[in-house]
């Protein structure tokens, strides 16, 4: 039998490996993300950008909490997360640019992308209608006998407004089905502000009304987000029914890169929410000696080296044919060489 102070340890090892691996990942995304606003503005990428820069906490706790059977459906600002689940540079950068051997085989947009075989789902809009659609997949996994699945999707504040929000979290209350729903809280619905979006006092407040389990939380705060986001997707997968997250923090670039936010109010680029997730991780491995500046920078350099070396294959394969395309989707051997086992 361990005894308290070993068991301790263990814990904080285990604590420590949690937040350097979900670190590595936020990451990733960030300088990823940082490489497809430069594409896109230098007009190689179709179509919008949407980076999620200052969300990347909230995102990667749950990518990083789902196991190998769960179902997840992320948004467009859910790049963290999507990595944390499984996904790669290299397919990331496959869908912006149009390459034909990307998991989308260069159509569908270039936020579409996942595997549905592996229960990554490809984005349909990001106004709450994968909320439904994790709840249908969740019923069916049930109709199956499939236990102990989890299905975990994100929205924004302005999302929670919609129809398919409503449908869906009252349809997943009253099936108790194992949902876990992320509310990114960033105070903009776009350039609507939360004053103008919704009269509750807060948006964890409708977990009541739903008959949900809520949790409030410090989107900024990585480790906070682990914890909560941790514990509602254990509970889920324990039979605690569906769980929701509220997270507050601010959106540090506009909606989408051809988006100023100049409409944002300085007040809440100074506030607590307004902080930057990724530099207030870094500031917690320094400061606990997890990790060194040095060890920091040259991941951030490696990173850079690898996106590079991925743009430049990606850039020479090929993009669709129309001529050729016969536009079959699912019905096809889809391409997962490089999705995470």
């Amino acid at each position: 039998m361990l005894a308290s102070s070993d068991l301790d340890s263990r814990l904080e090892k285990s604590t420590q490996d949690n937040f350097i691996r979900a670190y590595r990942f936020m990451s990733a995304a960030r300088v990823l993300e940082e490489k497809l606003a430069s594409l896109y503005r230098s007009g190689l990428i179709k179509g919008g950008v949407f980076l999620g820069k200052g969300q990347e906490a909230l995102s990667v706790s749950l990518g990083i909490h789902l196991q190998k059977g769960d179902i997840y459906a992320p948004l467009i600002r859910d790049q963290a997360g999507r990595m944390a689940f499984g996904d790669t540079i290299l397919d990331t950068l496959r869908t912006y640019l149009g390459s034909q051997l990307g998991p989308m085989r260069g159509r569908d947009g270039n936020i579409h992308r996942g595997f549905p075989r592996e229960g990554y789902y490809a984005m349909i809009s990001h106004l709450g209608a994968m909320i439904p659609l994790v709840v249908g997949a969740l019923m069916a996994r049930r109709f199956r006998g499939e236990t102990s699945v989890v299905g975990g999707t994100c929205i924004g504040d302005g999302g929670t407004s919609t129809g398919a929000f409503h449908e869906g979290l009252n349809a997943a209350a009253v099936e108790k089905v194992p949902l876990v729903l992320l509310v990114a809280n960033n105070q903009y619905a776009y350039s609507t502000p939360n004053s103008r979006q919704f009269a509750c006092k807060n948006l964890v407040d409708k977990a009541v009304g739903y008959g949900v389990t809520g949790y409030e939380l410090d989107g900024t705060d990585l480790e906070e987000c682990l914890r909560v986001v941790g514990k509602a997707v254990q509970t889920a997968r324990e039979g605690g029914g569906p769980q929701l997250v509220v997270a507050s923090l601010l959106r540090l670039v506009g909606h989408g890169e051809h988006d100023d936010a100049s409409y944002v109010d300085p007040a809440h680029r100074q506030s607590p929410h307004g902080r930057d997730c990724l530099q207030l991780a870094e500031q917690i491995l320094i400061e606990r000696s997890w990790v060194s500046q040095s060890e920091l920078s040259d991941w951030r350099k490696a990173l850079s080296e690898d996106i590079e070396i991925a743009v430049a294959k990606v850039l020479r394969e090929p993009t669709p044919n129309p001529a050729e395309e016969d536009w079959n989707a699912l019905s096809q051997v889809e391409l997962r060489d490089n999705f995470s086992e």
